[in-house]
Order: C-alpha cells, then structure tokens, then sequence
C-alpha cells in the first residue's frame, strides 16, 4: 500500500517541481531585465510624457513667434515672405515652407545658415520676420532626441533605445506569467492593491496590479513607436514592402515610372512614415521656367491637401517641389511630387494608396504621438507614462526592500536544468523575432557560463 501510495504522489511532485522551477527561471529572467532596463524606461516614459504635449508646450514657449498679434485683411505672397527671410540673411539657404490651418499662425521656414537649421517664423499678413528659433535647441526636440538617441545621439544609443523598447515586451510577458493567480483567487493583490498592508506586500501590489491594467496599452505604446527604430523599424519596412502591404512603388497620373535612388525623407520635410522611401522623381528640363511658390500653394490648395502641409524647395536642376503633410488625421496623410518647371505631379501618394499594414502603422503612430484623437489620446499617453514610471519606482523599492547584504536579492537559480533550457530556448525564439533581444541573450548566456562564474564577488552577488 505504501509503495502505491509513494508511485501516486511521485508524479504529483514532479509536476509541482517543474511548476516551481518554470516560475523560478521566468521570475529570474524579469529581475533581472527590469533592473538592468528600469532607467531607460523612466527616461522612454518622461520624456515621451513631454513629447506628448508638443502643440501646447510650444505654443505657450513660443507664442511671440508662433502666433500673430492682429490678423491682417489679406496675405502677402509666398514669395514675398521667403524674400524677407532672405533679407535676414542672404547667405541662408530656405530649404521648405510650412502652411498652418490656423489663421492666427506664423508661416514657418525652415532654413540651412551654416550648416544648421533654423526655423524663421513670419508674420503672414506684414511679411515682418517673427523670429527664428534653431531646431536642435526647441525645448521638446530635445525631449524627441532623449526619447529617440539618448540625447547623445547616434546609432549605438538608437539601438541601447530599441534594446530597452524591446526588453519591455518580454518584461510585459513574463510580468503577467508571475502574476496569474494559481491558488485561490482573490481581488486583492490581483486586480486591486492591498493598500492596507505595508513593507513588501504593498509595494509587491503597486508593481504587479497596475502591471496587469496597463499591460495592453503599454505593449501597444511600444510597438506603435517600433516603426522608427534601427534594427525592427527596417524588418517591418522590408515585411511590409515584400508584402505589398506598405506604401505603393510610385503613384503616377501620368508617363512612365519615377526611377531615382534619393529618397522622399531624404529631400523632403513632414513626409508621413509610410511614404519616406519612395523613390522620388526628377524634374525635366525642357525650356521651362521655374515655378513660384505660389505655384506650388496653387498646386497644394487645387489638390485639396489639407493643412498644416509643408512645401519642401527643389533640390538642384532635376529636384522636384514636394508637398507633404503628416496630418494628425491619417487619413489626410498626402505626399506630392510636382516638376519644378511644369508644374506637372509626377507621383500622388495618398492615405487610400497605402497598403494594410502601412495604414495601420501610419494610425499607430498617430496614436503613439497622442495626434489620433486629440487631447483625449494626449491624456490616456500620460496615464500610460506616469503608470510605468510607477512601475519601475515601485519595482525599485520592492527590490531594495527584499534585497539581502551583500547579494542581488534576485530569485534563486532552479535546480532543473532542463526547464532552464527550455525557457532559454524560447527567449531565443522571440530573439529571432526581436534581433536586437537574441543578441542580447546570447552575450549574457555567455557571460553567465564563461565570465561571471570566475569572477568570486560578482558570482556571489549574482547568486
């Protein structure tokens, strides 16, 4: 009898210890992602908490040069106004022009003095420059560049800014495999706080159920923002052209197709991310004047593109003006390129001429850049932001709180070498998925078996 009893129970355990050594590896691995990624998602989340408000933060900084004290009877000319630009100084190259819809709004220039860029803001109705304001210095083009590059900028901070992105995906994973109840079920500690305890139990609640609520939005939040990184932003590019899923090769009204290796995003301004990589035509030659800039704002208004849009200047005898808006409705999305002598469009990309995937990435970053839905988008970002600073802050606390003298207080290695590699080998698969993560784990895979276990104190830290 007790030799039945013992085979009965054998199988039990055994599934109790796999249990217990998968939650062990699982709860590792998000320890020891989250300590080494916490700072990069504070900085991700404030600074995109910044980026969020753009419109209302520049419009109060800049509000002498954005906005126009007394709105005049009519507009004066394009032209006239780059010419007043150009008065300033002469030796400023105007590389495009930026149509506001609202009436009381400057018209912004953008211009190249020195080998920097500047915006020059005029007032419309009197051509009288408002001020100029360089790009690099605007206080949320700072935030842009914390949010994007680290504020140090090139691509080993673009990728370390991708790594962290990622990292949080898999944390966002493993977090709600460590929260899933498995005993009795409970509200509490689960989907409400215990705001009645205190020490660990607390700070264990304000991690893990505020994890749960915003779990979605937050893995929403990144993988609407992947589209601009390094390394995941050009695998989607290549799926969705592979697919005919992003935008069109060329969208012509008339002649053969445009073949050019420049680049739309590469002469052009406010051009949407689904049409950055159209090959952009050239203009001919063929005895014609060069069109005004009223020309090309006939062009834009006939056309029926909807402001703000930007007109970027032809670049050299072949360049072409391109008129592009990246509007806060997807749906007005527009990029145009129009021969600089006869005024002819040679490509006409619309939202309707994206493929699914591009228009579907096009409205993701409307959302991610809270331009989807107005200040309601702006303030459910915030809500997303400030929760994952929560987060991190209360991981933090939790961590020192449980942390041993001398140790990293991270969960104890399992015994079951088996499940470790089982675990291991699915990381390796969302690796694979994500490049920039499988790197990542195969650097610390072999640190932890060839490094850290000969170095006493930090092979005592670590364990």
């Amino acid at each position: 009898m007790e030799a039945e009893k013992k085979l009965e129970t054998a199988p039990k355990q055994s599934k109790k210890q796999e249990r217990a050594a998968l939650y062990q590896t699982v709860w590792r691995w998000h320890f020891y992602a989250g300590i080494i990624f916490a700072p990069f998602l504070v900085i991700l989340a404030l600074s995109g908490a910044v980026y969020l408000f753009k419109p209302q933060i520049e419009s109060i900084m800049y509000n002498d040069v954005y906005f126009v004290k007394e709105k005049g009877s009519s507009i004066i000319s394009p032209s006239a106004q780059m010419a007043k630009v150009r008065e300033e100084a002469p030796d400023q190259i105007v590389t495009s022009m930026k149509v506001y819809d609202d009436p009381s709004r400057t018209t912004e220039f953008s211009v190249m003095n020195n080998g920097e860029m500047f915006s020059v803001y005029v007032n419309p109705y009197t051509g009288n420059v408002a001020g100029s304001i360089k790009n690099d210095e605007k206080f949320t083009e700072i935030f842009k560049k914390l949010h994007s590059e680290l504020i140090v900028g090139g691509t080993v901070a673009n990728r370390l800014v991708e790594l962290a992105a990622c990292w949080a995906v898999i944390l966002l994973i493993t977090g709600l495999y460590i929260w899933w109840p498995r005993n009795k079920a409970s509200i509490w500690g689960t989907i409400l706080p215990r705001f009645r305890q205190k020490g660990r139990t607390f700070w264990r609640d304000m991690h893990a159920v505020p994890a749960f609520w915003l779990s979605l939005s937050i893995l929403i939040l990144i993988l609407t923002g992947l589209p601009w990184s390094g390394v995941m932003g050009e695998q989607i590019n290549r799926l969705a052209t592979s697919t005919n899923t992003g935008y069109p090769a060329f969208a012509t009204s008339f002649g053969e197709k445009p073949q050019s290796v420049v680049k739309a995003k590469d002469v052009a301004e406010d051009v949407p991310w689904a049409s950055e990589n159209m090959s952009v035509p050239s203009s001919t030659t063929d005895g014609y004047v060069p069109l005004s800039l009223e020309d090309a704002t006939y062009i834009a208004r006939n056309e029926k593109i909807k402001k703000p849009y930007t007109i970027s200047m032809p670049q050299g005898d072949k360049g072409v003006y391109t008129i592009a808006t990246s509007h806060s409705k997807p749906g007005d999305n527009a990029t145009l390129h129009v021969d600089q002598y006869s005024g002819s469009i040679l490509s006409d990309v619309r939202f309707s001429d994206y493929g699914i995937m591009a228009k579907a990435i096009t409205m993701g970053i409307a959302l991610h850049e809270g331009r989807l839905f107005g200040l309601t988008n702006q303030i459910i970002g915030l809500i997303i932001c400030i929760g994952l600073i929560g987060m991190v802050v209360s991981s933090l606390i939790l961590w020192r709180k449980r942390k041993p003298e001398g140790k990293s207080g991270a969960p104890t290695k399992p015994k079951d070498k088996q499940m470790t590699r089982a675990v291991l080998i699915i990381m390796l698969v969302m690796g694979v998925i994500m490049p920039l993560v499988g790197i990542s784990i195969i650097i610390v895979f072999l640190l932890d078996r060839l490094v850290f276990p000969h170095i006493k104190p930090l092979k005592t830290w670590l364990n």
